[in-house]
């Protein structure tokens, strides 16, 4: 090749190791390294000389080692065979980082296997040029920052999915909160990661974990995210609203549905539509009471009776036994007026005053005619009524 008077290197920014094409140099040619390069000098598979920024012209001055090893003396200007590397020492930031697949993690919290996923970037510069292109360049004509990021993926990701399992385990720390523990999850990281980088003649700069996530159309994700908002809906509504709200739901996706017609469909309504009007009575009650008399209610049953037929007991207020089916014997009545039990005989209500003047069967507590001999509605023989 023709001996070349100017030596040297403006190609982009992102390179971090060029050869110089040419193989011959001589005495006197110049060398130019800019600002934030060195060159450094190869003579049979052996680095040599290594020049800092600035215009040199090659001499024995600036370049002893390769002169003691070509052996030509001062002044001749006979080319001679070498090589010259310049290597980019600037800063070389926004190298992003990133786990290709997600990992199953078991987040502490939510005691779920859940598929995590991590990305980041970090920014490095070439600490010892000798070291970086003996160790890693080798004989390659460019090493680019894309090269570098391809050659300690394996490693970045190895450490950072290990260091991120560990500290969601040990520290117990959850996907859902982990977003405020990055910044120092960073540091660590980089600093685990600074020796592998210093092994071949570069320094990590910095070190970010940019997220830690979960990928948003995984089913477990999709449940976990439809809980957590259920969670706090029902937080900010409360329990009686929210359950109302989710009744009303469920009612129109029945009416939506094509089967809501037949009998499931309408007892599946007729429920809904109760178990709605008592979250809606409850959270409304005092507007209710406000519009409207106060509903009539029934006393609650009244003491324990045995059936006739089987023995069983039941309370006194039923009209048939629940095991057996007959009919019971009860010592109370019922006032035709507010439904209040009484007892038989009783010539006023309790309850509400009305005068029980009418006559009321003993057996089944029902009024019948003064001058029936039977009761119309159990057929019990009135001879002792009153």
């Amino acid at each position: 090749m023709a001996i070349l008077d100017v030596v040297k290197y403006d190609g982009p920014n992102d390179i971090l190791v060029w050869k110089w094409p040419g193989d011959q140099l001589s005495w006197g040619s110049q060398l130019i390294v800019n600002q934030s390069q060195e060159a450094l000098f190869y003579r049979n598979g052996q680095a040599l000389d290594l020049v800092g920024p600035g215009r040199h012209s090659l001499s024995t001055a600036n370049i002893p080692l390769l002169e003691s090893i070509v052996n030509i003396p001062f002044g001749n200007n006979t080319p001679f065979p070498a090589e010259v590397y310049f290597i980019n020492k600037a800063v070389l930031l926004d190298v992003k980082w990133g786990t290709p697949r997600p990992m199953p993690i078991l987040d502490p919290q939510l005691n779920i296997f859940l598929p995590i996923r991590a990305n980041g970037q970090f920014g490095f510069r070439v600490k010892d040029s000798r070291k970086m292109v003996v160790q890693l360049v080798g004989t390659v004509p460019t090493f680019s920052k894309e090269d570098v990021s391809d050659y300690f993926k394996g490693v970045i990701l190895t450490k950072a999915k290990d260091y991120i399992a560990s500290q969601l385990i040990e520290r117990k720390l959850s996907i859902l909160t982990v977003s405020a523990h990055l910044a120092e999850m960073s540091q660590s990281l980089q600093a685990k990661l600074q020796a592998d980088f210093e092994l071949f003649g570069l320094d990590i700069v910095n070190f970010f974990i940019n997220a830690i996530d979960v990928p948003d159309d995984d089913p477990e994700v999709k449940h976990i995210k439809q809980a957590m908002a259920s969670k706090a809906e029902f937080s900010i509504m409360g329990e009686d609203v929210y359950r109302m709200k989710r009744t009303f739901d469920v009612l129109e996706a029945s009416a939506k549905n094509e089967g809501a017609g037949n009998l499931m469909g309408a007892g599946m309504g007729l429920g809904m539509g109760m178990g709605a009007g008592s979250a809606f009575a409850s959270v409304t009650g005092g507007m209710m009471a406000a519009v409207q008399p106060a509903p009539k209610v029934p006393a609650p049953p009244s003491a324990m009776v045995a059936c006739p037929a089987c023995g069983n007991k039941a309370f006194s207020a039923y009209k048939f036994c629940t095991v057996c089916g007959g009919p019971m014997i009860t010592a109370n009545a019922v006032c035709p007026s507010c439904a209040v039990e009484v007892p038989v005989g009783a010539k006023f209500c309790g309850h509400c005053g009305r005068k029980l003047a009418v006559s009321l069967c003993p057996k089944c507590g029902v009024e019948v005619p003064p001058v029936a001999s039977f009761c119309p509605h159990c057929k019990n023989k009135l001879d002792n009524r009153s």
